[in-house]
């Protein structure tokens, strides 16, 4: 039985996102090519302009959807880890801050890989971007204790894309895990628990 025309494009379209999003994490915004994305999707360059109106439209919905597949195996690897007793915000640094996520930027969080080149990008991929760190730093607020205060979330969210940008660039070794190591340490000792509460207030 033949597939319908309108899920052989569906799926084509898919294809399309899953290769521009796995080229732009590894690559940046400059690697993303429409040529090499279609050719690296085993498709003609010409079938393009039948998915996406442009390039800018391609890297808005491959932002969404590295954002989407990122926040799915991060949730997923949260719950295993919590589930051997630790508290979620302590498995949310430790999967955040693995070394599996320091050698895999292709498949790892969107805003580690590209937030220092959002803001030289149009409007529209701006945009896109402000709403993946906008979805981390919910992630991170759904972990702390709610005795946090609201800004936590935002700070603790810096230091998570932070520590593992500079651990990327000190490079997937010795130096590399130990400042990983150094980071999750020092993320856990400020928001692990919940604030003391000043009593002279």
């Amino acid at each position: 039985m033949d597939m319908a025309p309108s899920n052989r494009k569906q799926l084509t379209h898919d294809r399309i996102l899953d290769t521009a999003a796995g080229v732009l994490r590894e690559s940046g915004f400059g690697g993303v090519g429409v040529a090499d994305i279609m050719k690296r999707a085993g498709l003609t360059h010409g079938g393009f302009y039948a998915h996406f109106p442009s390039r800018d439209a391609l890297l808005v919905e491959a932002l969404d959807r590295a954002g989407q597949d990122s926040h799915a195996r991060l949730q997923r690897s949260v719950a295993s880890l919590e589930s051997k007793s630790a508290s979620r915000f302590r498995a949310l640094v430790d999967s955040y801050l693995s070394e599996r996520h320091l050698k895999s930027a292709e498949s790892g969080c969107p805003v580690a890989a590209l937030a220092s080149e959002l803001p030289r990008q149009s409007e529209a991929v701006r945009t896109a971007g402000a709403a993946r760190v906008t979805s981390l730093i919910s992630a991170v607020q759904a972990a702390l204790s709610p005795d946090h205060p609201a800004e936590a979330a935002g700070i603790a969210a810096s230091q998570l894309v932070g520590a593992l940008q500079i651990a990327r660039a000190l490079g997937d070794n010795a130096r590399g895990r130990r400042h990983l190591a150094a980071s999750r340490r020092f993320l856990l000792e400020q928001f692990e628990n919940a604030p003391r509460r000043d009593k002279s207030r």
